[in-house]
């Protein structure tokens, strides 16, 4: 059922896919890479501007006569074009033939670097999510943190580029990252140690019996049949048995290839209108939809979502929401609804330019908006009490007490859902609320 899309070099990665080295996924393969050269026919006849191609040779003129040091041809005509792609949104780029290269193995799923994605915010460089398993994540990188030193090296005024240049290195050698998080009273001091990342971008677990659990890192070109595999895991690690409900996590997932987003979402969609998007050439018009058969067959889902999720991420959970297949759960996500085409240019660069908006099925542009919650939730910490020496009396502390009827087995059982239960909490406070929201769809299906 999760058939291989019409696919073009259409990527829905995040943030000006300077990625690459620090943390990106994001590249879809196109059939015909020649194609993407010749979209300039298609659109209308460009007037060249003859004035301000005068001023341009003027001031390179004065820089090549005048400026300080000598400075090449070459170097003055690629920063010029770096300039011209920056000025027009935070996602389109020059791609040099290192970072075209590296935004190609994103695709696989193994890079170097650290780990995160990243923007650049007011001069800063903001982390959009650290993904999953990465040096960033288990160092406690955080959604949202803004990064303005790096390795004692202020972050304003340098550009992304040169922000991710700093942060790459080699494997097994440390950066020392000075962070502000909102909450914070102080900067904090984050020592990443930067690592080759390997993303397995599908993960899966039964949480409580009957109820699976699927987080979706990011969207890679094997994520669709990632899922398929997953699913059926999750009916084997359920003792053979079809799952009740199933938590689609996609939290901190900052997008990828749009095709994966569509086999995705046509896992648990039988038909209709998965996304389409719109743009000023004929290329970038396109319109996904689901082919019969849900991998589930309808069964509860809750998907969850926050300030992380962005791109191809919100493709899937506007999809689930417009179709009414899933209850979105979380907070309000990223917001970037804009497709970029991979332009190869000569001696193996690339342009990345944003060549359309994507929609969802009922017509909602996500972008600068972001997909708001079905059911939202505060981001809230718990902790646990401090331990009591008085104990509230039970039944079972009161004398001649009968016994359960079931004996020490339901005990048994009763304490370690308990125990389950208690840990869950602790551990991920959104998680618990959409398994138990499941549980109660469950109950209301029969």
């Amino acid at each position: 059922m999760l058939k291989k899309k019409n696919s073009a070099i259409l990527l829905l990665g995040i943030i000006l896919g300077v990625l690459l080295s620090i943390g990106g996924t994001v590249v879809a393969d196109r059939d015909n890479a020649g194609e993407s050269t010749s979209q300039t026919s298609q659109t209308e006849t460009v007037t060249l501007p003859y004035e301000e191609l005068r001023t341009f040779t003027e001031v390179f003129g004065r820089i090549k006569r005048d400026y300080v040091e000598p400075v090449s041809d070459k170097k003055l005509l690629k920063d010029a074009i770096k300039g011209m792609l920056a000025g027009l949104d935070p996602h389109s780029a020059y791609l040099d033939v290192e970072q075209y290269q590296d935004l190609k193995e994103g695709t696989t799923g193994q890079f170097g670097g650290l780990g995160i994605e990243v923007t650049m915010e007011n001069g800063f460089v903001k982390v959009v999510s650290p993904i999953d398993d990465t040096p960033a994540d288990r160092a406690g990188m955080k959604a949202g943190d803004l990064v303005v030193r790096l390795n004692e090296k202020p972050v304003k005024g340098m550009t992304l580029m040169d922000a991710v240049k700093i942060m790459r290195g080699k494997p097994g050698s440390d950066i020392l990252l000075t962070v502000i998080r909102e909450g914070e009273e102080a900067p904090l001091k984050i020592t990443i140690t930067r690592a080759i990342i390997k993303v397995k971008s599908v993960r899966n677990k039964v949480l409580e019996k009957d109820y699976g659990y699927l987080r979706i890192s990011s969207f890679q070109s094997r994520t669709g049949q990632g899922v398929a595999d997953a699913l059926k895991e999750l009916k084997k690690d359920n003792e053979g048995n079809e799952l009740k409900g199933l938590v689609l996590d996609l939290r901190n997932n900052p997008g990828g290839v749009l095709n994966a987003a569509v086999e995705v979402s046509d896992a648990f969609l039988e038909k209709g209108l998965i996304v389409y998007t719109e743009g000023r050439i004929k290329n970038s018009e396109m319109r996904f939809n689901a082919a019969p058969g849900d991998l589930i067959n309808g069964m509860p889902m809750v998907v969850l979502i926050n300030g992380g999720s962005a791109s191809a991420s919100e493709i899937v959970a506007g999809a689930l929401q417009d179709h009414k297949r899933a209850i979105i759960m979380g907070e309000k996500s990223f917001g970037k609804g804009s497709v970029q085409t991979i332009l190869p240019t000569g001696g193996d660069a690339a342009v990345k330019l944003t060549t359309a908006r994507y929609f969802t099925p009922l017509g909602r542009s996500i972008q600068a908006e972001g997909i708001e919650p079905d059911v939202a939730l505060a981001r809230v910490k718990l902790e646990t009490l401090k331990s009591s020496s008085f104990k509230p009396v039970k039944e079972a502390d009161l004398s001649h007490h009968l016994e359960n009827g079931n004996g020490e087995k339901a005990k048994k059982e009763a304490k370690d859902k308990e125990a389950k239960e208690e840990a869950l909490d602790l551990r991920d406070y959104p998680l618990h609320e959409a398994l138990t929201l499941l549980k109660g769809l469950s109950i209301l299906s029969k």
